[in-house]
């Protein structure tokens, strides 16, 4: 088995998320509403959080890291380009504009399409900042010659890379990092459908992740030890795939998912031909395939699209535009075994 390959981050070196050369921001907007996990009775101790700026762009703070998911900045009323033909219109604002980000880390695309990347972001944000994403993304975004993007890393499913963030507080030998791996994720039903994608390129492959927060050992880096584990699901349909991920993380807990839902239909919902993102009714399945201990539903009513109500149970809390949800990353303590 090859190593798993590292990357190294120093939050302690400001750098602009954008090719503006403008002073940063020090930290986030302060959130309209904080939010914690429903079972919480008052023991506090949180020490990250997850801000929702809207469709499936989202800002974790860790450790003095902060990750950019899907950079979706666009205004209500804007328009995305989503394949031959088909357009959507953003009906909500984000919480908050690109220039307004302070300092980022690093950026997870779950795949290269404009309302996950949009073309004012893809024309503003700085050439040099560290992409993870799929290996179609990351031949787009390195094929723009003088233009194209320079740290740019791809993962297929259940491929894995670790953010070795680099710090002078080391603490009892050890150091904050983030392992992401790639978790599997079809845009396109199984059928003939997807056999014309796969020719047409119409829409494009897509990744969801696993997102592990924990520490390692700073002489042995290939020591890792998660703390706090996020699935975040992108943009897919249930598909016989995802059954894999239970599978792989047996005996492993899953402290929260980010459910992309919407039940997305192109050309779009008073014509649809065709679902491309999970509705509630698949929502619901994958939340029962994972078994999270919470789930927090997003990208389901910025653009003109079907939705549905989700209705989920009480292991999940909703996040507006602004708000964010807190929690704990434990230390110094192997990862919990699912109990039931």
């Amino acid at each position: 088995m090859s190593a798993i390959k590292h990357i190294s981050i120093d939050p302690q070196k400001s750098r602009s998320p954008t090719r503006d050369d403008v002073e940063l921001p020090t930290a986030l907007p302060k959130a309209k509403e904080t939010k914690v996990h429903p079972s919480n009775t008052g023991s506090g101790g949180e020490n990250a959080s997850l801000f929702f700026v809207g469709t499936a762009t989202t800002i974790l703070e860790w450790e003095s890291l902060r990750i950019l998911t899907d950079p979706n900045f666009l205004h209500a009323g804007d328009h995305v380009h989503l394949g031959p033909g088909v357009t959507g219109t953003r009906l909500t604002n984000p919480a908050i504009d690109l220039h307004q980000l302070p300092r980022i880390d690093a950026i997870f695309l779950s795949h290269y399409h404009a309302d996950h990347f949009d073309q004012e972001v893809e024309a503003k944000l700085c050439r040099t900042i560290p992409i993870i994403t799929t290996p179609h993304a990351k031949s787009c975004l390195t094929a723009k010659g003088d233009d194209s993007f320079t740290e740019v890393h791809a993962l297929d499913f259940f491929e894995s890379l670790v953010l070795d963030v680099s710090m002078n507080n080391i603490n009892g030998g050890r150091k904050p990092g983030v392992k992401v791996t790639g978790m599997p994720g079809k845009h396109v039903p199984p059928g003939p459908l997807s056999v014309a994608n796969d020719v047409l390129s119409a829409v494009p492959p897509t990744n969801g992740w696993m997102i592990e927060l924990g520490y390692m050992d700073a002489d042995n880096t290939d020591k890792f030890e998660n703390g706090y584990r996020i699935y975040i699901s992108g943009d897919t349909l249930m598909v016989d795939e995802l059954k894999e991920i239970p599978e792989r993380y047996r005996s492993q807990n899953i402290d929260l998912m980010l459910i992309h839902l919407g039940g997305t239909t192109i050309p779009g919902p008073r014509m649809p031909l065709v679902m491309v993102t999970m509705d509630a009714k698949q929502g619901m399945q994958l939340i029962k395939l994972i078994n999270p201990d919470l789930t927090i539903p997003i990208h389901y009513d910025d653009y003109d699209k079907a939705v549905a109500d989700a209705g989920l149970n009480d292991k999940v809390v909703y996040l507006d535009r602004k708000d964010e949800y807190k929690f704990k990353v434990k230390q110094g303590l192997q990862a919990t075994a699912k109990v039931g």
